[in-house]
């Protein structure tokens, strides 16, 4: 007979998955991905839905880094530094949404939705930065201090 007291391998994703958006880490690159999914339906509703290539690509790196990190593939692979790449990707995704946001909100005169988008984008920009902030911050306090050379040869 099956043994049914052993837990299945869904239920385990989603005790981690419960579990890691309890996490700061978590929270954060679950809000990235609900806010540059509401900023895909934004620029999709509008006249121009060019702007929404930036919310793509940056809501599927905040999944694959959420994925990664949830499960702790990030102790196993250990070829890649995600705190640098993730830093990376959160600097980046800041950079970008603010540029892409920017241009939407100034030039959107007449399309409601791009306006929303950019306004959106606005506070995606903030949050990646958060992100890159919170991230250069681990990566501060995790170098190495070395002792000053003292040279009592004079």
């Amino acid at each position: 007979m099956a043994d049914t007291t052993a837990a299945s391998p869904a239920a385990n994703c989603l005790e981690n998955l419960k579990s890691y958006v309890k996490t700061q880490k978590g929270f954060i690159l679950a809000a990235e991905i609900f806010i540059s999914f509401i900023i895909i339906i934004c620029y999709a509703a509008s006249f121009n839905g060019g702007y929404s290539a930036v919310a793509i690509c940056e809501m599927i790196f905040a999944m694959v880094f959420f994925g990664i990190f949830m499960m702790e593939m990030d102790k196993q692979i250990l070829l890649i530094n995600w705190v640098w790449s993730d830093l990376f990707r959160a600097g980046t995704g800041a950079v970008l949404y603010i540029i892409t946001s920017l241009v939407s909100v100034i030039g959107g005169s007449g399309d409601g939705a791009r306006i929303a988008g950019g306004v959106f984008g606005l506070l995606a920009s903030i949050l990646f930065a958060y992100d890159a902030y919170i991230i250069f911050l681990q990566v501060k306090s995790n170098r190495p201090h070395t002792a000053a050379a003292t040279d009592d040869t004079v």
